[in-house]
């Protein structure tokens, strides 16, 4: 079947893998979860962008089970406070946290409406909204790539046509791609921002990401899968994430920028660490001060977290 469903089906159906108990932190970390420290700190960058732009709801789609908003809360309890994912609420989540409960993949609870005066953070969401994948053939044709759910062997289908094809003459062109040379076709990634950006009356949306812009488009595609913290071949058959990078630039956005210029942006900066007078005189703060600043520079890191993209978006209507 193509990548899209089976991909779809492994992560979001039945018994896929963000419906087991383990969740996406048995497999990966996040900014926002399963690295330690990491969460805090990006907590209080995203409070104090919001104390900046008055704004009194949090909303983080694809949440996993509530770790960012457990910080938000913590930090400032004044804030609304809204998760959604594909599993029902968490236990341990503060009970003034809200909960919706998701279908999964691009697709957005009904019972979300509009949302006002709101900072949308959608942190690795779009990466892991299954889209079309495709490979160029001998004669230089996009086709649409199947795979077997069972054990993750491919073969060539049909060639890419309609709003797919489309969408990569626009955004992924492959006039000059080589034979082999893969697309992972970013449209449904695209109408899910947009779906949720209309969910906005008012407020800033931020999508952050693995990203790429034109230019800058991996020959041979990003699609991975990862297992208990390692990288595996994707087999979509629900025992391993799967997850592709995002072309950034073709989403709905009015500033794109890396993830280490944003934060800075925001007084997270891992450049600067606590003086060693503090440790003279407050050991304990000096280790909490030690331990923010290593987790900003991990969350500013080149070469890994820094790197992530921002897609970021103002709606006022």
């Amino acid at each position: 079947m193509p990548w899209q469903q089976a991909w779809q089906a492994a992560l979001y159906g039945p018994g896929g893998l963000y419906r087991q108990p383990a969740g996406p932190a048995g497999h990966f970390a996040t900014s926002a979860q399963g690295a330690p420290g990491l969460g805090p700190v990006l907590a209080g960058a995203l409070v104090r962008w919001m104390h900046a732009e008055g704004l009194t709801t949090f909303v983080d789609v694809g949440c996993g089970r509530g770790e960012l908003l457990a910080h938000v809360h913590a930090l400032d309890p004044a804030v609304r406070c809204l998760g959604i994912d594909v599993v029902p609420r968490p236990e341990g989540l503060p009970g003034p946290v809200e909960w919706l409960e998701s279908p999964g993949g691009p697709d957005l609870p009904t019972p979300l409406g509009g949302v006002a005066d709101a900072l949308v953070v959608a942190n690795e969401w779009l990466d892991v909204v299954p889209c079309p994948v495709a490979e160029v053939d001998d004669a230089r044709v996009p086709r649409v790539v199947l795979v077997d759910p069972a054990d993750g062997s491919e073969r060539l289908g049909p060639a890419l046509d309609g709003p797919d094809l489309r969408w990569c003459q626009r955004f992924w062109p492959t006039a000059e791609a080589s034979p082999g040379d893969r697309v992972e076709v970013g449209r449904p990634r695209d109408e899910a921002w947009a779906a949720l950006l209309g969910r906005l009356v008012s407020g800033v949306a931020v999508a952050v990401d693995y990203g790429h812009v034109r230019g800058d488009r991996p020959a041979a595609g990003t699609l991975t899968g990862f297992r208990a913290g390692h990288h595996v071949v994707p087999v979509p058959d629900g025992s391993c994430d799967i997850t592709a990078h995002v072309a950034m630039d073709s989403l709905p956005h009015d500033e794109l920028l890396d993830q280490r210029s944003a934060l800075r942006r925001l007084g997270v900066d891992g450049s600067v660490r606590p003086g060693y007078e503090l440790a003279r005189a407050d050991p304990t703060a000096y280790l909490r001060a030690l331990g923010e600043a290593s987790a900003a520079a991990a969350l500013t890191a080149r070469g890994g977290l820094g790197d992530f993209l921002w897609a970021v978006t103002r709606v006022r209507r």
